[in-house]
């Protein structure tokens, strides 16, 4: 009986070392090479996935009287700046919360509370600007690797990844704020974004100080609870307006 046990044990010991070994091997795998990938094309996957579940849900506006003038001001911001305005995709959604969000394969979506919160189009384009940022320098899928793990991703975009990935990639875009890293590299190319086109910086500190400062708000304010620190923010965005200085531009992300 003794040995039985024994025997069972040393069993269940060699599965844990097996098991152990090949997690860690798992682990250790270039998944970018196995699949043959290149990152920007796990976005370009990753975007069509997520966008074929969110796009099922959200109530897109259709009225060019609205859509146009938000449009246009994306396209202000990218011709000013050399930007490629038709790898963007631009989306408003009818939506109580106040927010803007980048998402990959470069789609950009401002929700209408955005709009009723901005104060005059300068507001509206400095938040336009600071997401653009994080469209053109990568930062979508950085914060995603970095949540998430870019093994998990590249599972999931070959087809073997399940709806939690999924869930978890669309609780990452909307609801986790970028690192400090991230966050303070996209203000500062906001503010050249903005110079470039001719746009005031000063009314991006104006609208992160305002909404981060009113009670009135819906609670739901994802645009500042998921971008800390707005006096902060808001103090280097006016000194760098103030100086007039156009940030140093780090390499684009190729679209």
């Amino acid at each position: 009986m003794q040995t039985e046990i024994t025997k069972t044990l040393k069993q269940a010991a060699v599965s844990v070392l097996v098991f152990g070994a090949v997690l860690f091997a798992f682990s250790r795998v270039d998944w970018l090479n196995t699949f043959g990938l290149k990152e920007t094309v796990v976005e370009d996957k990753l975007g069509e996935l997520w966008w074929d579940v969110y796009s099922s849900d959200a109530a897109f506006v259709d009225d060019s009287l609205r859509v146009l003038p938000v449009d246009s001001l994306l396209d202000a911001l990218c011709r000013a700046n050399d930007i490629d305005r038709s790898a963007i995709f631009l989306h408003l959604v009818e939506d109580e919360e106040v927010n803007a969000f980048a998402c990959p394969g470069n789609h950009l979506v401002v929700n209408t509370a955005l709009l009723d919160s901005c104060h005059n189009a300068d507001e509206l384009s400095g938040v336009m600007a600071h997401e653009l940022a994080h469209l053109t320098q990568g930062h979508v899928m950085q914060k995603l690797v970095k949540e998430i793990g870019l093994s998990a991703l590249v599972v999931m975009t070959s087809g073997s990844g399940g709806t939690e990935t999924l869930g978890e990639v669309a609780r990452v875009l909307t609801s986790t704020a970028y690192d400090r890293t991230l966050e303070s590299e996209a203000d500062a190319l906001a503010v050249h974004y903005l110079l470039a086109a001719g746009i005031d910086p000063n009314a991006l500190a104006d609208f992160l100080l305002r909404l981060s400062a009113e009670e009135d708000l819906p609670a739901l304010a994802e645009w500042i609870s998921t971008h800390p620190g707005s006096a902060e923010r808001a103090r280097r965005i006016r000194q760098l307006a103030a100086e007039g200085k156009q940030a140093e531009i780090p390499g684009k992300f190729d679209f």
